[in-house]
């Protein structure tokens, strides 16, 4: 089973509060283990401005691109929070992209950062501060445990949905209603 590119939706009764209610999109998954990010944990700070002049880049493009809007940071997950990455369309990319599919690209240099702070920046893009890892089998059995929903993910739903609604709209993708997940597995 590889899971590259799709969505894990977190059931009900999901044992890790950590996870609660998080869609996460899984940018790696072999036999070692699974990478992913959570996409519907919006974080006020730090912004993106802030990374930039932290980071000492140079911000005016940034600046001047703040009237349409900045790139959102989200916490990605628990591992490595001081450990930054994008998430972005195809129509950017770097010695550095991993590749996710048709769903975009993951960089973690300083590069990404350049563009996005530049004149001709992704058309889409989200920070994620940390990431979600698995070893080695564990990810499976979760899943076997009825602790995670699977689904194809989708530039709309990594990209284009709001993150207050990713939950909600995942689950409609897979034609469910949150009010009628169960936090305990059925016995057929």
């Amino acid at each position: 089973m590889d899971l590259t590119g799709h969505l894990l939706i977190a059931m009900p009764g999901m044992g890790d509060e950590r996870f609660a209610r998080a869609v996460v999109l899984i940018s790696a998954h072999t036999e070692d283990g699974a990478m992913g990010f959570i996409l519907n944990r919006k974080v006020a700070s730090p912004t993106f401005l802030e990374i930039l002049d932290e980071l000492d880049l140079d911000m005016e493009a940034a600046r001047q691109r703040r009237l349409k809007g900045s790139v959102p940071v989200f916490s990605g997950g628990p591992v490595e929070q001081g450990r930054g990455f994008v998430l972005h369309s195809l129509d950017y990319g770097s010695p550095g992209t991993v590749r996710i599919g048709d769903v975009g690209g993951v960089t973690a240099t300083l590069d990404v950062l350049r563009a996005l702070a530049g004149p001709l920046p992704p058309n889409k893009a989200v920070m994620v501060l940390g990431y979600s890892g698995w070893s080695d089998g564990q990810l499976e059995a979760e899943i076997g445990q009825n602790g995670w929903l699977t689904l194809p993910a989708t530039q709309k739903l990594v990209f284009e949905t709001h993150h207050e609604e990713i939950y909600r709209e995942a689950l409609a993708a897979l034609g469910v209603s949150e009010e009628l997940l169960s936090a305990s597995p059925g016995r057929a």
